[in-house]
């Protein structure tokens, strides 16, 4: 196995985590116990960032806007907007009533996460793309920072999901 097909198998991932959040009831996907983070905020997060950031690195343009994804939704954020640096007033005005429609996009956005990773060889990993870091961010590790990043959102909101009624309350 090589570089790209590693990097393709933890690509998908997070959105097989998510699969089974696909029936979460809107009152839970938007509740918020203990914290600022809901699970639509999660989710809408970690599709974000992957979207963003892969983006960038093709050249393509988002899924967000390609696929009417802030419509679908009824997120009101702009086309860079994916949570980073959110303050919890803006957390906790991010209300998604349909499970579906997140993992939708989560799953379209890892579709078009891939396909870009077709478009690599194991020498574009080593390509500087980011030198505002010390040491300089490769592809590569760009990469496996998108996805795991995005793995851990999707492994909190599963980690919610799964809460106690109580904790809701």
């Amino acid at each position: 196995m090589n570089g790209i097909e590693v990097l393709k198998d933890l690509a998908g991932r997070a959105a097989e985590v998510a699969g089974s959040l696909r029936d979460v009831p809107a009152e839970r996907l938007n509740a918020h116990p203990g914290h600022d983070n809901s699970i639509a905020w999660l989710l809408w997060h970690a599709a974000r960032e992957i979207d963003v950031q892969v983006a960038q690195l093709s050249g393509e343009q988002q899924e967000w806007t390609r696929g009417g994804w802030a419509e679908k939704l009824g997120v009101d954020r702009g086309a860079d907007a994916m949570g980073y640096g959110d303050s919890p007033d803006q957390t906790r005005a991010l209300v998604v009533n349909d499970a579906n429609a997140l993992v939708d996009h989560l799953e379209a956005v890892t579709a078009a996460h891939v396909a870009y990773l077709d478009t690599l060889t194991d020498a574009d990993l080593d390509d500087v793309v980011d030198e505002n870091w010390d040491p300089p961010v490769t592809r590569g590790a760009r990469l496996v920072s998108v996805s795991e990043d995005a793995l851990q959102h999707v492994g909190q909101a599963s980690y919610l999901a799964g809460m106690k009624d109580s904790a809701f309350e």
